[in-house]
């Protein structure tokens, strides 16, 4: 089982690039989202158990959000459904650079109210989003609170820094988390920033002397990933050959399939290879979550391409 804990939004994307958001234009949506929805959807489409703590309104887009995820088999028994505020929403638009800009609606809405059950349920891993963490600082502490509590009851903690400038608070809630973390899946950018560090090598050994990290699954969008493990294993490779339609939630959807393959006893290339082929099948469609992830897709990109 593996659970999370952060923001269930819809994501409103414009149609094409190169549209700004202070310019009137046309939208596309409502497309469920939100990293640790996506990141939890992808767990459970790859077969495995999967929940989430988190929270949505007592409107459309929460049963958008509710509908999709628990047509999928994530357990929804932790949602809170409110009845006093709108479902948390996000803006976003591309531009032909490959940047991304977002408005985001979280911090006062039930994305962000959900409070750490008194009682959690057994998992392998329990992944935080540092997205989630840094939308309101009592919802971070609250998701920092539940983590320790899954670490009690024999959980990893799995961390993906997903840091976005729209979002920053309480950055120091990041250290703690740090602490108890197993697995650490940063992109670059993050890894230096966090660590303090100006080269990858020496980022990745601060990480493995400093805590519990044993294994850093570095993100590196178009040109692959790294594998670190704390007991010297390497694995490093590019990506899938896809053209690339929306690459929101590739990032999430990697993570997701990456401990899927850790929760089944796969060797660390093939955890790579799953989490890649994830990736790819969720760039190849427009959303953040409508790439068509199942064990089969996986498998098939997995087989075509037998030299990575």
């Amino acid at each position: 089982m593996i659970w999370t804990m952060g923001e269930l939004i819809v994501e409103i994307m414009r149609d094409k690039e190169d549209s700004p958001l202070d310019k009137a234009g046309v939208f596309l949506g409502p497309f469920p989202s939100g990293a640790p929805g996506i990141f939890i959807d992808t767990v459970a489409r790859l077969g495995h158990g999967a929940g989430i703590i988190s929270g949505v309104g007592r409107d459309d887009f929460g049963k958008c959000l509710t509908e999709r995820l628990g047509g999928d088999g994530v357990d929804l028994s932790h949602v809170l459904i409110d009845e006093t505020c709108s479902t948390g929403c996000a803006f976003v638009t591309y531009f032909n650079d490959g940047s991304r800009k977002f408005i985001f609606h979280i911090g006062n809405t039930p994305a962000a109210k959900a409070v750490c059950p008194d009682e959690v349920p057994a998992a392998d891993f329990f992944h935080i989003m540092g997205c989630s963490v840094m939308s309101r600082d009592v919802f971070g502490r609250e998701i920092i609170k539940a983590a320790k509590k899954f670490r009690e009851k024999g959980a990893k903690i799995s961390f993906d820094p997903n840091i976005r400038p729209e979002l920053l608070g309480d950055s120091s809630l990041v250290g703690e988390i740090m602490e108890m973390t197993s697995v650490f899946m940063p992109g670059v950018s993050e890894l230096l920033l966090i660590t303090g560090r100006e080269t990858v090598e020496d980022a990745v050994r601060k990480c493995f002397d400093d805590g519990s990290v044993e294994i850093v699954a570095l993100k590196n969008g178009s040109k692959g990933c790294r594998i670190f493990t704390k007991g010297g294993e390497y694995f490093e490779m590019g990506v899938y050959p896809m053209k690339p339609v929306d690459a929101t939630g590739a990032g999430d959807s990697f993570d997701a399939a990456f401990l899927c393959g850790l929760e089944d006893g796969l060797s660390i290339p093939d955890c790579t290879r799953l989490a890649s082929a994830a990736a790819t099948l969720n760039i190849g469609a427009f959303g953040p979550m409508e790439g068509k992830i199942n064990p089969e897709n996986v498998k098939a990109i997995i087989d075509a391409n037998p030299e990575m």
